[in-house]
């Protein structure tokens, strides 16, 4: 089952819109048609929830090609646009796809091409979807903290150069290459949690009390129990990569960490990551409750919790990395926002 269901044909020749219908009315999908470029383009700014269209190219009024500009254009959300041209016109498929196109099929048309072409567009989508919903959820934690400038920026970078890297250098870890990109793309959720802490604590410039600091300590547990409610209503694995790292992205190596003080390889690999990347961060920036420390300090800090603070191996994949860490560190500085 395909999420985006709803679906424009755009085709002057009433056969060939037949045809597309009868092929994909077995999918369910929700279909709409247009006979030419301006009659889809008025169906596409009344039905914003249209996200696939399947185009003619050679069409009278607006042809497919001023339709593929003016929906680029202006386009709020993105919408996965598929030509369907005649075999040998290769030259105005690739003023298509020049123009933004997504993808071509040749006509006659073969359904079963077409399922699989517009079931790539689906996942597409979904995956767009999937990460304005992470942007929104992190977003909402930024604005409570008040302090992160661009430090959602930096640690999912962090996190995609040290996945990356012990997924070559490290295979008994498992991480795939997808798995790797949904470390990076759900980091910005590892302090979910904290929108639901006091400001007096949250804002604190003053060092917490035993009281205050166990209180802050439950953002992990209140991120985690989010995110794992989440998880089990949609199935979602990006989820519960989600929920690794905001639940335990606070445990130690050595197990004297928080929530649960999960002892080496039991804390999640994801969580690993992320407990270095976060710390790194946490050190070389200024926080409303500290001044930032050179990167060469915040090194040796990192080495010497070898072992103890973190995995290890998480340690050797930052030191082989630690110019792109500088170049990420450079590129996101926060004293460069607060003067944009």
């Amino acid at each position: 089952m395909l999420n985006h269901k709803k679906i424009l044909i755009v085709e002057d020749d009433t056969s060939q819109r037949l045809f597309f219908k009868m092929a994909l009315e077995i999918y369910h999908y929700e279909i709409f048609e247009a006979e030419n470029g301006k009659e889809a383009y008025r169906i596409l700014s009344r039905n914003p929830d249209i996200r696939l269209v399947i185009t003619d190219l050679n069409m009278p009024v607006m042809d497919g090609f001023e339709l593929i500009r003016k929906v680029r254009a202006e386009e709020r959300r993105y919408t996965y646009i598929l030509v369907a041209s005649a075999a040998g016109e290769k030259e105005s498929i690739i003023k298509a796809l020049d123009l933004g196109a997504n993808d071509f099929i040749s006509k006659p048309i073969v359904p079963k091409e077409l399922q699989l072409r517009l079931e790539g567009a689906s996942r597409l989508l979904r995956l767009e979807s999937q990460d304005e919903f992470i942007i929104s959820m992190a977003k909402m934690a930024e604005y409570r903290s008040k302090e992160t400038g661009y430090h959602l920026e930096r640690v999912k970078v962090y996190t995609q150069i040290l996945a990356n890297d012990l997924a070559e250098t490290n295979p008994e870890l498992g991480i795939s290459g997808q798995f790797a990109r949904e470390i990076s793309q759900v980091s910005p959720l590892h302090d979910i949690g904290k929108v639901a802490i006091p400001d007096k604590i949250l804002h604190k410039r003053a060092k917490l009390s035993i009281d205050e600091f166990e209180i802050m300590k439950s953002h992990t547990s209140l991120g985690g129990d989010l995110l794992i409610e989440l998880f089990e209503k949609t199935g979602a694995d990006y989820l519960k990569v989600a929920y690794d790292i905001a639940m335990h992205h606070h445990e130690r190596w050595d197990g004297t960490g928080y929530p649960n003080g999960l002892q080496g390889e039991e804390i999640p690999v994801a969580a690993r990551i992320m407990a270095l990347a976060d710390v790194y961060d946490a050190m070389i920036c200024k926080r409303c409750y500290k001044e930032s420390f050179e990167h060469d300090f915040v090194k040796s800090e990192i080495v010497k919790g070898k072992g103890s603070h973190f995995d290890p191996v998480v340690v050797d994949s930052f030191l082989r990395q630690e110019k792109f860490w500088l170049t990420v560190a450079e590129k996101y500085n926060d004293s460069e926002k607060s003067e944009d």
